[in-house]
């Protein structure tokens, strides 16, 4: 499926990610807007840190569950469940990291898309709370 032929809107899909992330505790969770950025591979990025490996993998299958459950979309690749320290969800117009909390402080994707639009979500009311760009 193309970026441009996705039945549902990308905001829609970034911010159920996101939601699936808060189900299980998920720390740090983001939302960046890549959609004004040229060549950008997605429109969105949703990155969030678990604990454990078991956090990891509780975090992504809620993800998968959430979008599967609201909008019937399975992810079109998946990357890294074997070793659980970085979890890619690629849903074409989005794509769900899920990082152990020290992989992701050593990738630090967040400075390598600085142009992004970031939203911080605010784990007790799954609101925004803070955008920077």
């Amino acid at each position: 499926m193309s970026k441009n032929k996705s039945i549902h809107n990308s905001k829609t899909l970034s911010e159920l990610v996101a939601q699936g992330m808060l189900e299980k505790k998920a720390q740090d969770v983001i939302i960046m807007d890549l959609r004004k950025i040229n060549q950008a591979i997605a429109d969105f990025f949703v990155i969030a840190s678990g604990n454990s490996v078991t956090q990891v993998d509780a975090i992504t299958d809620s993800i998968e569950e959430m979008v599967y459950k609201q909008i019937q979309e399975s992810a079109w690749r998946k990357e890294g469940k074997e070793n659980k320290e970085w979890i890619l969800l690629d849903y074409v117009s989005v794509v769900a990291h899920i990082f152990r909390k020290d992989r992701r402080e050593f990738y630090a994707l967040e400075d390598l898309w600085g142009d992004a639009i970031i939203t911080h979500l605010n784990p007790e009311t799954a609101e925004e709370i803070t955008k920077t760009k």
